[in-house]
């Protein structure tokens, strides 16, 4: 059987009974047949929601060791999710992923800043056991990461998964891009 390559994708919507397709959904579909890189897709609107999802993830997925990448898509301020209205902390959901995480890539897209200390990044990569952390310096709500540097990010480390390396290739490609938008990787 040929190694697939995925992603687990969660995005804060404002109504999970909504049924519009987000941006984010396009962009995984074409990822899926551009870069042969299989997402599956959630949407939560609650923290409760986020954590039967995860549950959903760990528990029924029977290929949960396939996905290296949780891609969450969730606004926020810094080190802050948004869900319904109410902020929750990088502590927060690294409590929600305890021990849940190893060896992945916990990686958000630029709805929130992403701006960890060396003690906040230990503690996230301690509790959770994810391999590292990504994100970004720079939110905007008009310049989405989803549709370049998130892609660039999927594809390259699935073709190298040396994440070091990985970064470099980055910076090599698009470095305007993923300065203006200020990457950020912690492992």
């Amino acid at each position: 059987m040929e190694n697939e390559n995925f992603i687990y994708c969660l995005e804060a919507v404002p109504d999970v009974d909504s049924v519009k397709a987000t941006n984010v959904v396009q962009i995984l579909e074409d990822i899926a047949l551009t870069q042969g890189i299989s997402s599956i897709y959630k949407t939560c609107d609650t923290i409760e929601g986020l954590e039967e999802s995860l549950n959903a993830l760990l528990y029924d997925d029977h290929h949960f060791q396939d996905y290296e990448i949780i891609y969450l898509v969730f606004p926020g301020e810094i080190n802050n999710i948004l869900i319904n209205d109410y902020y929750y902390s990088i502590e927060e959901i690294a409590e929600l992923f305890e021990g849940q995480m190893t060896g992945k890539i916990i990686h958000f897209s630029n709805l929130k800043v992403l701006d960890l200390t060396d003690e906040e990044c230990q503690y996230f990569l301690d509790v959770t056991g994810a391999r590292a952390i990504s994100g970004y310096g720079f939110q905007s709500d008009s310049l989405s990461s989803a549709f370049t540097i998130d892609r660039l990010f999927f594809s390259l480390f699935y073709q190298n998964d040396d994440i070091k390396e990985v970064v470099e290739k980055m910076f090599q490609k698009q470095y305007k891009l993923c300065k203006l938008l200020d990457f950020r990787l912690y492992y």
